[in-house]
């Protein structure tokens, strides 16, 4: 069976400690079910997404999968993988 394509992205700002260390474990929970990670920057973002710093600002970083939070300020990893194998993406062996 094929699954959807499964979005997970990071909220971060530049020189959050916390948002880096979020990256790292993401980056290879996500490699361990196939998938990648991507970034936005929600100061960057402002600009044209002001909805993301307004939201999510004060809590990165933020995790969200598939357009919706999942986590913040650390990652919930074994949740994150329960839901990942619920979308179709069980661990790689």
């Amino acid at each position: 069976m094929e699954s959807e394509r499964t979005s997970v992205v990071l909220l971060t700002r530049a020189g959050c400690h916390t948002c880096a260390d979020a990256l790292d474990v993401l980056t290879a929970l996500c490699a361990e079910h196939g998938l990648t990670v991507d970034t936005i920057d929600v100061d960057e973002a402002a600009a044209t997404r002001p909805d993301l710093r307004a939201e999510y600002g004060d809590r990165v970083p933020v995790v969200l999968l598939d357009g919706r939070e999942h986590s913040y300020w650390e990652v919930d990893e074994l949740r994150l993988r329960a839901d990942l194998v619920a979308r179709g993406h069980p661990k790689n062996v």
